[in-house]
């Protein structure tokens, strides 16, 4: 009876302390750790970080995944259907995909049939074209086939071909790289010119901050897509695909700086009366020192919330300006240089795969959007 009315009260006493050892945790911890306390309760955004991770390891790895040389050509094997993945053989794992036997139709056109009874076997790790990886040079690849130069009735085409006979999966890997770098170049422009002159803006005011906010307004009253269409003519068609990358990361991130320049701009003017800033004022800091030292990191996290919504857009400007022609041109292969073949509504009624980069882009924004929010929520001061 005692150890019983013992145990009674401690459990209660436990339970009721708890609580108060985790709130006691919250309340001893650093920005940083609060604000990924918060987001991890985000379930929808921790889901969404997880699909982004999963987009820059194919920025990463894309030759890697790529089972065909993506800028292959060969005109027999044209708009090859997909080949699904099989794990399973009935019930013995056997990892492979059926072979395609081709033909031709009344219209002399090569159609592909699906022949399950005949399988082409997948390997993994298989051996394939060669590409550099962290500076070394590599030949294997996560799926094909024991040999690389083989028809197309014994090769392996994912997600099928294009008009070309070039491997959809493999492009669509190539084309994942480079959409994604050129938001990420485009993104730190944007916040490096928007934070420098939002600091600026904001901190010493008067002249400066009407020179540059007129100059913000002047930037976001004019039409984007006469202004694309304008700068898209005057870039020379003999430019490389550098060259174009370049310009076109630049043409991008022309205006995703203004939002953010503005939104710096209202936190100094919030900050620069606080007294951490007249403490650093009086010891003797400078006012870089006190303008990128001691106000900056306090809104970091926006920043980067930011930075993340941005990055959609900027995906979804190359997307289109490559799907109009007017950005990336063959030979470069990224997610609007694959749709621009997909224009036809002739040739998406002969391959409709061709449309899927187009829901890789879907599911890209939609989760950088979802993780965005995520960071946004749980940066937020006054958020639960």
């Amino acid at each position: 009876m005692v150890a019983g009315s013992q145990a009674g009260p401690s459990s209660d006493v436990q339970e009721r302390v708890d609580p108060d050892e985790g709130d006691a945790k919250v309340e001893v911890m650093s920005q940083r750790q609060l604000i990924w306390h918060r987001f991890k309760r985000h379930r929808l955004a921790m889901a969404a970080t997880v699909i982004v991770a999963i987009f820059y390891l194919i920025v990463i790895f894309s030759d890697f995944l790529a089972t065909n040389d993506p800028e292959d050509i060969e005109a027999a094997r044209q708009y090859t259907p997909p080949q699904w993945l099989r794990v399973f053989d009935g019930f013995k794992p056997d990892l492979h995909v059926c072979r395609l036997v081709g033909s031709r139709d009344e219209f002399l056109r090569k159609v592909y049939v699906k022949d399950c009874d005949q399988k082409v076997d997948v390997q993994i790790f298989a051996r394939g074209y060669e590409y550099k990886l962290f500076g070394l040079t590599l030949d294997r690849h996560l799926l094909g086939v024991n040999d690389p130069e083989v028809t197309a009735e014994e090769a392996i085409f994912i997600l099928g071909t294009d008009v070309q006979g070039r491997d959809l999966y493999s492009r669509l890997m190539r084309g994942t790289r480079l959409s994604l770098l050129i938001g990420l170049t485009g993104i730190f422009i944007s916040i490096i010119v928007g934070t420098s002159l939002g600091a600026v803006s904001g901190f010493y005011g008067g002249f400066i901050d009407n020179l540059i906010q007129r100059s913000i307004e002047i930037i976001r009253s004019i039409p984007t897509i006469p202004l694309y269409l304008g700068l898209a003519a005057a870039f020379p068609a003999d430019w490389s695909v550098e060259r174009r990358f370049f310009a076109i990361t630049i043409v991008v991130s022309l205006f995703a700086w203004t939002e953010l320049a503005r939104v710096v701009r209202g936190r100094y003017l919030a900050m620069r009366q606080e007294d951490f800033v007249t403490a650093a004022i009086v010891a003797g800091a400078n006012q870089r020192r006190i303008i990128f030292r001691h106000m900056l990191p306090s809104f970091y996290s926006h920043i980067i919330a930011a930075s993340t919504l941005s990055l959609a857009l900027m995906v979804i400007s190359e997307t289109t300006l490559s799907f109009l022609g007017l950005g990336l041109l063959p030979p470069a292969i990224s997610y609007g240089t694959m749709l621009f073949t997909a224009q036809n509504v002739q040739t998406v009624a002969l391959a409709p795969w061709l449309l899927i980069p187009g829901i890789f882009v879907v599911v890209l924004v939609l989760a950088l959007n979802f993780m965005g929010d995520g960071i946004r929520d749980a940066a937020d001061p006054y958020g639960s």
